[in-house]
């Protein structure tokens, strides 16, 4: 039973897109709903038995020859990735391009089982195989709508780029492999230092490793995929890709770094992350200003959340660590929020431009409260989760002696508030000639939205659960160095 438990989920997970598979070619698009909500429904049950089950024990286990771990760590950004997965799949029920493409919801719960490897691997070969699961299915995500020139150009542009970035990473696990000896993570530190290599080659290789990671979190300067990116796919797409995707990159960052490079690398690694902290804060955020298009502008904003939650990763403490992973919790349910009134307006008034949200609170005051309440977040405004993360992920810098990195995040907070108040003053303060005409929201999207916003405003009032939650996983992280 040991050998099945670490893997209940990914095994739920091929299960559930095997069924999709035989019920789509049955059916063949005369049920098109019936997929979608098929998907929620066993995502949701696949989390339930998840939790109930497959709960880690306190000492983790390696499980499949030391290619998986079983801890605590793992457990918790699984169940990010199934909640994020479950949310998507009810913004593609009435998506007109998706609701009805059986092989969308297989490829998002392939996606998925990829997310959920990468979040427990405890082998760099097995981390490799589970970074390509989730990748190839991401890429035809992005390209779904063909018709669409903006979706192919984004499925073609995310795949070349992540082939580029997997290309290097996959360079730098060779070497390390070269120095050590041994594809274990948790072996990496141990057999580098027996082998007296020289510092400056494990330096190099390191880099390699993080080029490929900082790719999937989206910082600089390996951001330039995701405006366009997110642009062209189907916007449940682009909330996927901005959230689950995004917590899976920082999961294996995590893991292979925290474990995989202490002692005198330590330094070097954390002055490189905190390096492209401060980057991707200041460029997301500047070219922010700019943009005409919502989803352009979530795309720089990614870039700098992003930014703000590797201040957690740089602080190199369990309170650094255990703060990205709540930031990171809070940010799915305040991203798919933002994208999921993205794509209920974008279908009825045709247009992801910002001025097209003129008049929104007074076409829908329900949606426009959840763009309200989701922009603060993204804000850092309390009290809502989004500031709770930045709390945390700010003092944890300060902690550490790195008031510098803290300073940044704050200063670049409050660049970020001009850009997302330009948003609502469009919101509730321009006018529109259909600002007469009541915005139709279905039931299942709405369902999605309350969904995000009450995990938006429960993490950031209830702060204890996750917070202990998380606390434990830093600790597991750490405590094996």
């Amino acid at each position: 039973m040991l050998e099945i438990t670490p893997i209940i989920p990914e095994i739920g997970l091929i299960i559930l897109a095997a069924i999709i598979l035989i019920i789509d070619l049955i059916y063949q698009k005369r049920q098109s709903r019936l997929l979608g909500w098929l998907t929620v429904t066993g995502l949701a049950v696949i989390a339930v038995v998840t939790v109930t089950v497959a709960y880690p024990p306190m000492t983790p286990v390696l499980v499949y020859g030391g290619m998986l771990r079983f801890d605590q760590a793992g457990f918790l950004f699984t169940i990010i990735f199934l909640v994020g997965a479950a949310i998507t799949s009810m913004f593609a029920l009435e998506h007109d391009a998706l609701s009805a493409r059986g092989e969308f919801y297989i490829l998002l719960l392939i996606a998925t089982l990829g997310m959920c490897l990468m979040s427990v691997s405890a082998d760099m070969i097995m981390l490799y195989l589970a970074i390509e699961t989730t990748s190839i299915p991401l890429f035809v995500m992005a390209g779904f709508i063909t018709r669409d020139q903006k979706s192919v150009e984004a499925g073609i542009k995310y795949l070349l780029f992540g082939a580029m970035s997997s290309t290097v990473m996959v360079y730098g696990f060779s070497l390390l492999y070269g120095f050590s000896g041994t594809t274990q993570l948790y072996a990496l530190a141990d057999s580098i230092t027996n082998s007296a290599v020289p510092l400056l080659p494990v330096i190099m290789a390191m880099m390699l490793v993080l080029v490929g990671f900082a790719f999937k979190i989206s910082a600089v300067p390996f951001h330039f995929w995701a405006p366009d990116v997110y642009e062209g796919s189907p916007t449940p797409v682009a909330g996927f890709l901005s959230t689950a995707s995004k917590a899976a990159g920082f999961a294996v960052l995590l893991r292979v770094f925290l474990i995989g490079f202490p002692g005198e690398l330590t330094p070097v690694w954390t002055m490189l992350v905190a390096i492209l902290a401060t980057a991707s804060m200041f460029l997301g955020n500047l070219l922010a200003l700019a943009q005409k298009n919502i989803k352009r502008l979530l795309a720089y904003s990614s870039i700098a959340q992003a930014g703000y939650i590797l201040i957690g990763v740089a602080s190199n403490s369990a309170f650094g660590t255990s703060g990205a992973i709540y930031y990171l919790a809070a940010y799915l349910f305040t991203n798919l929020a933002a994208f999921g009134v993205v794509t209920i307006v974008s279908r009825v008034v045709g247009s992801d431009e910002i001025s097209a949200y003129a008049g929104l609170s007074r076409r829908s005051p329900a949606l426009a409260l959840a763009m309200l309440v989701a922009i603060l977040s993204l804000g850092g405004i309390p009290p809502f989760a989004g500031f709770v993360g930045k709390l945390l992920v700010f003092a944890a810098a300060i902690e550490k002696n790195l008031l510098w990195l803290a300073i940044v995040g704050i200063i670049n907070s409050i660049v970020a508030l001009y850009y997302y108040l330009v948003v609502l003053k469009v919101i509730y303060a321009y006018r529109s000639e259909d600002e007469g005409k009541p915005l139709s929201v279905p039931p299942t999207w709405a369902t999605a939205v309350g969904i995000c916003i009450f995990g938006v405003i429960l993490l950031g009032v209830v702060i204890a659960p996750l917070y202990d939650w998380s606390g434990q996983a830093a600790h597991i992280l750490l405590a094996f160095r």
